[in-house]
C-alpha cells in the first residue's frame, strides 16, 4: 500500500510540474477520443453484465429460487407433407 501511495504523490507531483504544451490537434484526434470512450463503456457493460448474471444466479440459488418455474414448454411440432 506504501508504494502505490508513492506512486501516487509522484504522479501528484509531475502533474503540478507540468508546462504548457504548444501542440496542434488535428480534427481526427477527437474521433479516437470518441472511439475510445465508446469501447471502454462497452468493455465495461461487458463486465458488468457477466458479474451481474453471476451474481444473481448464486442469489437465486442461495434462495432456493428458479428462472425457470413458471415457463411452459412446447411440444415440438412436427409437420409431414404428404405427396398427392
Amino acid at each position: 500500500m506504501k508504494r502505490m501511495r508513492n506512486k501516487f504523490a509522484a504522479l501528484c507531483v509531475a502533474v503540478m510540474l507540468m508546462g504548457n504544451a504548444n501542440a496542434y490537434l488535428d480534427p481526427s484526434v477527437m474521433t479516437y477520443t470518441i472511439q475510445v470512450v465508446a469501447g471502454v463503456v462497452v468493455a465495461v457493460g461487458a463486465v458488468v453484465g457477466i458479474y451481474w448474471r453471476k451474481a444473481k444466479r448464486k442469489v437465486q440459488d442461495k434462495l432456493g429460487m428458479d428462472e425457470n418455474a413458471k415457463k411452459s414448454i412446447e411440444d415440438d411440432v412436427i409437420e409431414i407433407e404428404e405427396d398427392k
